[in-house]
């Protein structure tokens, strides 16, 4: 039996609510030769907790982090080393995503290496759109590495498997950075469509949005910072790995600007939420 196309990566980790809605979305695409590889970072049964909500499909497969809580960089290597697809093409349990993402990403990310698409940031509460990773009409863009760190919502690229690295486990909360910087610079760039594909979703509770975000963020940043000057995270071209120098100190500097407008405003606030008032 041919491998699939591209292989879905979800870490999941206390998802009982959300993966779900993640997982339909994948059902609900127009392109169907994908597998699915769900990584347990919290020793629950995720078949179960799918099979309770009317989920069952043969092409969806479940594995266990070797320990609970590794955290997701970790949780997405263990689903990846029991992949079998080209592509890998990672999928947080509580994000969703519109039914044509594969059909138009996965050709781009076989020809080119690598490809991504615009991103809506969605409230999980109220359902209100907090934002956009870029304004639709500007059109489909190819990212360099300065153009990628000058975003500030997180792109979930598509990987073809021989520009893959992985993902950095000792990295907190930003691995995203490392990794599409790796893809850009064994690419040559990342191709993004101007068509919002990816609902990222901005929900009370989750790691990306607890009371210490930002200063798991900031450790994040450290350990970035100290692998470029170690082994340069992976990254051939010393271009890309000047700019993420110079972009990790800045981000430090924003993460800890986040706190302070956080801890001045009532009943705190969102990092995207924070974004969206700068930008106002």
């Amino acid at each position: 039996m041919a491998a699939a196309r591209v292989s879905v990566i979800i870490p999941a980790y206390r998802a009982e609510a959300t993966i779900g809605r993640a997982v339909r979305s994948l059902l609900d695409q127009t392109l169907s030769d994908w597998e699915a590889v769900v990584a347990a970072d919290d020793g629950a049964d995720y078949a179960a907790v799918l099979a309770a909500s009317g989920i069952a499909d043969a092409r969806i497969r479940h594995v266990r982090t070797p320990r609970p809580r590794t955290g997701a960089p970790g949780a997405r290597n263990a689903a990846w080393a029991a992949a079998a697809g080209g592509v890998a093409a990672p999928l947080d349990a509580d994000d969703a995503w519109f039914p044509r993402r594969l059909e138009v990403l996965l050709p781009i990310a076989e020809g080119h290496g690598a490809a991504a698409d615009n991103v809506r940031v969605v409230d999980e509460a109220t359902g209100r759109v907090l934002g956009m990773l870029f304004p639709e009409a500007e059109g489909d863009r190819l990212l360099d590495a300065e153009a990628f760190l000058a975003t500030s919502v997180p792109i979930m690229a598509l990987v073809r498997r021989d520009h893959m690295a992985g993902w950095d486990a000792d990295v907190d909360l930003c691995d995203d950075l490392p990794f599409n910087l790796r893809a850009i610079d064994r690419a040559g760039g990342l191709p993004v469509t101007a068509e919002p594909l990816h609902e990222y979703r901005v929900r009370d509770g989750s790691i990306c949005h607890s009371p210490d975000s930002d200063r798991r963020a900031d450790r994040g940043y450290a350990t970035c910072l100290a692998r470029l000057e170690a082994d340069g995270m992976g990254l051939a071209d010393p271009a890309i790995r000047a700019a993420f120098r110079r972009s990790l100190v800045a981000k430090r500097a924003l993460n800890r600007a986040y706190a302070e407008w956080r801890d001045r405003r009532p009943g705190g606030g969102t990092f995207q939420e924070f974004v969206a008032a700068a930008q106002r």
